[in-house]
């Protein structure tokens, strides 16, 4: 009976002693483990007699309860002043400022491109969307580009493996392909016939070989395409003044069409917008210099011939410029291969807010 009574005396002030649930942990196991004190008991019953063990089992079951409920009670004490301190030390002081959040900002070609699509979109002109990957007829012949031009060779093209039936593939070096693909599409020349027009701008991913501080490998252009019964020169240059001077956002932009030569259109220009340089800064505007930033002209017959199109009775405009080259203009970026280099820090500086939408009248950028 000592044993117990010593057992019971030690077990409990060990319990009431455990400052903290590991302190207890180790009371309880001392007592009730494989090789505690109430365990040992328990084992001695079996050399007892009947009447002995059934007696001295009791009192060692009672012994075993109690400690069990002290650990409890203990156990639910040591475990709420645990949670406090953990509060305590965790208290989260809903009175200071939030903390900042980094936000994505969209890229100066992806702003240009909107741009882009804002103003001719107000013009009355619509999306259109091709493959990357496109055959030699799309690509050069159908727009009139001879066999031996300079845009074929393998220096200048990126030339993919051929199809089954031999026909060469390349990745489009310009995105007038969408431009033949749109005026074969029947649906388009049934428009056409029942006297309506078509007018697309068509952005995209361009490739050519070539690298270097204003050329990259891979770059993006948008071309435009007018295909009606009566348009003119004369509003190929209206179109384009119009669009030179929303885009740059100056309103009386100077523009200087220069004669050239492109084998899909004729005749043709090049555009060019007056600029000046100060102190080794491009301003555009006024100025006593020029800068070329597109090219242009009237969609040459055989062109329109090739997309099955009566070239006697329709005739339209094109033209075609560099997003990241008039993107750098604007925005005053220097390298057009920084564009590329997935630099945070430049983004963050030349990069624009989600929720800008470029409209004429809400404004193009910030």
């Amino acid at each position: 009976m000592s044993d117990l009574s010593t057992i019971r005396s030690e077990a409990l002030g060990a319990v009431s002693a455990a400052a903290d649930l590991a302190a207890l942990e180790t009371a309880r196991v001392a007592v009730l483990g494989k090789k505690g004190s109430v365990t040992g008991l328990m084992k001695t019953l079996g050399a007892m007699a009947p009447e002995q063990r059934k007696e001295f089992g009791a009192k060692v079951n009672q012994l075993k309860g109690e400690i069990e409920a002290a650990l409890e009670a203990r156990r639910g004490t040591l475990g709420a002043s645990a949670l406090a301190a953990r509060l305590a030390s965790e208290k989260v002081d809903v009175s200071l400022p939030a903390r900042p959040e980094g936000h994505g900002s969209l890229h100066p070609v992806g702003q240009a491109m909107d741009e882009v699509a804002a103003i001719f979109g107000e013009m009355g002109f619509t999306w259109a969307d091709g493959p990357d990957i496109e055959d030699d007829w799309h690509n050069f012949s159908a727009l009139n580009i001879p066999p031996d031009h300079p845009a074929r060779q393998m220096q200048d093209t990126f030339y993919l493996p051929s199809r089954a039936d031999g026909t060469p593939m390349v990745l489009r070096t310009h995105t007038s392909p969408v431009q033949a693909r749109t005026m074969l599409n029947k649906h388009v020349q049934k428009r056409l016939a029942d006297g309506g027009a078509l007018r697309i701008i068509v952005p995209g991913r361009t490739f050519r070989i070539d690298n270097d501080a204003t050329h990259t490998p891979m770059f993006h252009q948008v071309e435009g395409l007018v295909i009606d019964r009566t348009t003119h020169m004369g509003h190929l240059k209206g179109c384009l003044v119009d669009f030179c001077r929303a885009f740059f956002e100056v309103d009386d932009l100077p523009l200087r069409f220069r004669p050239s030569y492109f084998p899909f259109t004729e005749p043709s220009a090049e555009v060019d917008i007056g600029c000046s340089w100060k102190d080794g800064e491009l301003r555009i505007g006024a100025g006593d210099s020029w800068l070329e930033i597109l090219g242009s002209g009237m969609v040459h017959p055989n062109v329109i011939a090739n997309c099955g199109l009566d070239p006697a009775i329709y005739q339209g405009f094109a033209f075609g410029m560099g997003i990241d080259r008039i993107a750098m203009l604007k925005y005053g970026i220097p390298d057009l291969r920084s564009f590329f280099d997935s630099d945070l820090r430049w983004l963050r500086h030349y990069g624009f807010s989600a929720l800008e939408s470029p409209s004429l009248t809400g404004g193009l950028g910030r």
